[in-house]
């Protein structure tokens, strides 16, 4: 349920609140038919929800009422009048088994969180089912451990991980230790003690997905894989009226960890493609969702059995070398967790940390109630030794990620010698992305009768949503390109005749491809995507029933000519955090790589504005070309920008699955 209104919808939709009285249509909106929430304003007169009237602009270019031309930057917030009207409608208190109260609705979330019997009883068995281990029972201490922290906790077998993280470092921030990833560190002006909202919060979950029609699509775009810099697979986008729009658990921002019990956290793109469009009636997914910030305080540990507790020592070069962990909180438990070991970094190089493990100390200072910003500082101001002391739950690994479509393949976690952990070698990332030369220019001469077709389907145009180059979606058996075959699918039209068909839209260019192919001869200039990495299987049999598009790690390989930069302008307060992190950078064994937006966090600046998507190329920020920079000289130019900053980026559309 929602800590806000007290009941269950989508996490991007709107609260619901049960109205006491039937409320004047004027304060209702004409998209959801609910009474206004944020609500927004547009030069014609007419007012929606902020969220409702954004999700229409993302499709449509007019008003939803009197169809004039529109576009959301026109629009602006009700005037305050209007706003705490809205505020101050009654609403029953969603738990009426227990509570009766009515209230004003922006008094409802106090509500909830300091007075509702209802909501607390709610809470309580929520956490009785999440920790049902009694607080009351002490386990044995396991052999050999000694001078350890009293009551230690590992997370519940359901708490799983990203997994295997490609080979670019991920970079978030407003992060106090360079390469201890942590989004939610929140800076704030020099000597200010202000109230700070703690850290950031993610959870797993898994989810059963049912299709009627085993072959329907399952609506949404999903972006990353071992052969790009984002390393897992992230869901883009989820489009409306879908399967898993239906299912509303789904949003974009969530890592896919496994498909159908199988591990696909470190699979190629096709590869992850083509476990999500394998048809049938049931899909089972386990997702990795981040769920923003929190500012609870920290719960009483909890007991648990098949507990390791491990000492590890890291030895830094230098007091600001990054050891290259990103640490997290968990929903309604105490303490850090490692979310990720980023590849080629300190942690991953001595292999003794793992994910999922919990941080009970560092440097002997009790974490067992901490935040990753304390372990951040005490990190920072270490000049050499880091000493870890973390617990693990014995017994329970993820299997190996699944190689070249290979079956799922477990991990032995027994040992010979006296049950310490077996620490398997890190298999070697063979795909690391890099941006060079992965295109060939073909000029296709032919002869033809005047009435022969082309022969040829296209997509894309400037126009369209992502503002895409015009490239082939067919060849057809009757046209004249069919019986060349040196045009295919995916072919990225250039010019015809030598008319330039790349600043065009989709009917100009139909209509300059008609016009032209009336005569004798027709001179076609196209891009070919060439595969970088190791061959995959056609997707042919894999896309029957889909609408074929390029698939997203394709649109990657593109000269920078064709693509097309937009700007995006965050604003922040100055206790927020920009709220998204990156990966990509030059460094020196892979060379320069282009950043690109990996996480998304709920709540934030980034994820307001709604513009920004995982899996965008960031070019510059505040017209300052990214390219060849480092993670470490890109994190404080955005530091730097403490309430405005421009990025401008390249958004390429996820794959549809």
């Amino acid at each position: 349920l929602c800590c806000e209104c007290g009941q269950a919808h989508p996490l991007l939709d709107n609260h619901l609140y049960n109205f006491q009285d039937e409320v004047d249509d004027e304060l209702i909106c004409h998209i959801c038919l609910q009474p206004l929430l944020q609500p927004m304003d547009t030069p014609c007169g007419h007012t929606y929800c902020f969220k409702c009237l954004e999700n229409f602009m993302q499709e449509y270019n007019f008003c939803p009422m009197d169809r004039k031309k529109l576009s959301f930057q026109q629009c602006h917030k009700s005037s305050l009048l209007v706003r705490n009207l809205l505020d101050k409608l009654i609403v029953l208190c969603p738990f009426q088994a227990e509570c009766q109260q009515t209230m004003q609705r922006c008094e409802l979330e106090a509500h909830l969180q300091n007075r509702c019997s209802g909501f607390k009883k709610y809470k309580s068995e929520l956490q009785r089912k999440r920790n049902p281990i009694s607080k009351g029972k002490e386990d044995p201490p396991a052999k050999g451990e000694t001078n350890t922290p009293k009551d230690p906790e590992v997370p519940s077998g359901g708490s799983s991980l990203v997994a295997e993280s490609s080979g670019a470092a991920v970079v978030s921030l407003g992060t106090a230790e360079p390469g201890l990833v942590n989004p939610a560190f929140e800076e704030t002006e020099e000597g200010e003690n202000l109230p700070q909202r703690t850290s950031l919060v993610a959870e797993t979950a898994t989810i059963e997905i049912h299709r009627e029609d085993p072959e329907e699509e399952l609506g949404m775009r999903i972006v990353g894989g071992k052969d790009s810099p984002l390393g897992n697979i992230v869901v883009q986008e989820v489009l409306r009226d879908s399967v898993i729009a239906a299912d509303g658990r789904i949003a974009p921002g969530d890592h896919i960890l496994e498909v159908n019990g199988v591990n696909i956290s470190s699979v190629t793109h096709c590869q992850a493609v083509s476990f999500l469009r394998h048809p049938g009636p049931v899909l089972h997914l386990m997702v990795l969702q981040e769920k923003g910030f929190s500012n609870k305080t920290a719960q009483q540990d909890s007991a648990c059995t098949n507990r390791e507790v491990i000492h590890v020592t890291l030895v830094k070069r230098d007091r600001s070398e990054p050891l290259g962990i990103k640490l997290i909180r968990k929903t309604d438990e105490a303490g850090i967790f490692i979310l990720d070991l980023l590849e080629g970094g300190l942690a991953a190089k001595n292999g003794k940390l793992s994910r999922n493990d919990r941080v009970l100390s560092i440097n002997g200072q009790d974490l067992r109630q901490g935040t990753p910003e304390a372990a951040a500082q005490i990190i920072q101001t270490t000049e050499s030794r880091v000493n870890f002391v973390i617990l693990r739950q014995s017994g329970v690994q993820l299997g190996e990620p699944v190689e070249d479509g290979s079956t799922l393949n477990s991990s032995s976690s027994s040992s010979s010698n006296g049950g310490s952990p077996v620490h398997h070698r890190r298999r070697p990332d063979q795909n690391h992305y890099r941006r060079k030369s992965s295109y060939q220019k073909k000029t296709v001469a032919i002869k033809k009768e005047p009435k022969e077709s082309l022969g040829i389907t296209i997509g894309g145009g400037r126009d369209n949503k992502n503002k895409l180059p015009i490239y082939v979606t067919s060849v057809q058996p009757i046209g004249c390109l069919f019986r060349d075959g040196r045009i295919k699918r995916g072919d990225v039209l250039l010019s015809i005749n030598g008319i330039d068909l790349t600043h065009l839209n989709y009917y100009e260019a139909v209509s300059a491809l008609k016009s032209n192919a009336a005569s004798h001869s027709v001179t076609l200039k196209a891009l070919e995507i060439l595969s970088l990495n190791s061959p995959e299987p056609s997707l042919d049999i894999r896309e029957q029933g889909f609408s074929w598009s390029p698939l997203w790690i394709t649109w990657l390989g593109l000269p920078s000519y064709l693509h097309f930069c937009q700007d995006i302008i965050l604003t922040k307060g100055n206790l927020e955090s920009w709220g998204f992190s990156i990966v990509g950078g030059f460094e020196e064994s892979k060379g320069n790589q282009p950043f690109f937006i990996k996480t998304i966090v709920p709540g934030t600046p980034a994820f307001r504005d709604r513009k920004l998507k995982c899996g965008d190329e960031i070019v510059a920020v505040n017209g300052v070309p990214a390219i060849g920079m480092s993670n470490s000289e890109l994190i404080p130019m955005l530091k730097e920008q403490r309430n405005k900053v421009t990025l401008t980026v390249v958004s390429w559309p996820g794959s549809l699955v």
